[in-house]
């Protein structure tokens, strides 16, 4: 994943890249009638002096989620109960991110009080349920500051989600492929095959040096070539299907006048239908 180890100089700058170690993913909870799995994208351990100092959680959202604070709550809860039951050594705290990569802004709370806000609680009773927060990141609305503090390519990828398709920079890419196929599912694009087979046809290689501005040109290039030649061929194929048309119309219609018959008989006649006469007209 292009964010780690670098994330982490953003999210505070404490944790170091070779103090951090893959954590487990899965975690497990009871549910309604047996036992069931819950995921988390990504997960870290800092350790300092052999021992576990702190964990991090990363969930990845395309869509805001009203109930991401008990998502949450779930997830480290799941590894706090571990360390209860004596399944891990250490003793440590659960720190989650959650990066947002979704188009509008982020409205659901963000705090375990606020999502339970519309309730009529005795005033005391607040005092007493836990401040659980969630710690979003909104990745298409950072701000330059914050941006800059990205190193890689993640910083190519939030300025071109801020800054949109338009965005140009002298910046030098190291994952070619992978930061293409990033950008265009980030786009909305479904289609990411293909990426490699063309960076190879361009004789680019993983460890030519490139910039945004240069490879970004080539890609749209690409595109408005493959887009010229699906207008062409589309072009040839609406001529051909207007051409027929036009042929299958006139030659209905110079039956009615000729043998003076119905449109039924005529269609009938040159082995037709009354709805592919209505469909070749709707053509033209």
């Amino acid at each position: 994943m292009l964010i780690f180890p670098k994330l982490f100089r953003w999210f505070g700058g404490r944790a170091e890249a070779g103090k951090l170690w893959p954590g487990p993913t899965e975690t497990i909870y009871q549910g309604r009638e047996r036992l069931r799995d819950q995921y988390e994208d990504l997960s870290k351990y800092e350790l300092v002096d052999g021992r576990v100092r702190v964990m991090y959680l990363i969930a990845n959202q395309t869509r805001t989620d009203g109930k991401m604070l008990l998502r949450k709550a779930g997830y480290t809860g799941g590894i706090y109960r571990e360390q209860y039951e004596g399944k891990l050594l250490d003793t440590f705290p659960v720190i989650e991110f959650v990066l947002y990569w979704g188009n509008p802004r982020w409205r659901s709370s963000r705090e375990l009080r606020r999502l339970f806000g519309k309730q009529r609680l005795p005033g005391e009773m607040w005092e007493y349920i836990d401040g659980v927060e969630l710690h979003v990141y909104e990745m298409r609305h950072l701000p330059e500051e914050t941006r800059k503090r990205f190193q890689s390519d993640m910083r190519i990828v939030v300025d071109y989600l801020a800054e949109g398709a338009g965005y140009r920079s002298e910046r030098k890419i190291r994952h070619k492929a992978a930061l293409i196929r990033m950008i265009r599912v980030l786009s909305g694009e479904t289609q990411t095959e293909g990426v490699e087979e063309w960076l190879k046809k361009q004789g680019i290689r993983e460890e030519d040096e490139i910039s945004v501005c240069e490879l970004f040109e080539q890609y749209e290039r690409k595109g408005r070539e493959e887009g010229k030649q699906e207008g062409i061929a589309a072009g040839r194929i609406e001529g051909i299907k207007c051409g027929e048309a036009r042929r299958l119309v006139a030659d209905i219609e110079n039956a009615m006048r000729f043998f003076q018959v119905t449109l039924e008989k005529a269609c009938e006649g040159l082995g037709t239908t009354v709805n592919r006469y209505e469909e070749a007209k709707r053509l033209l």
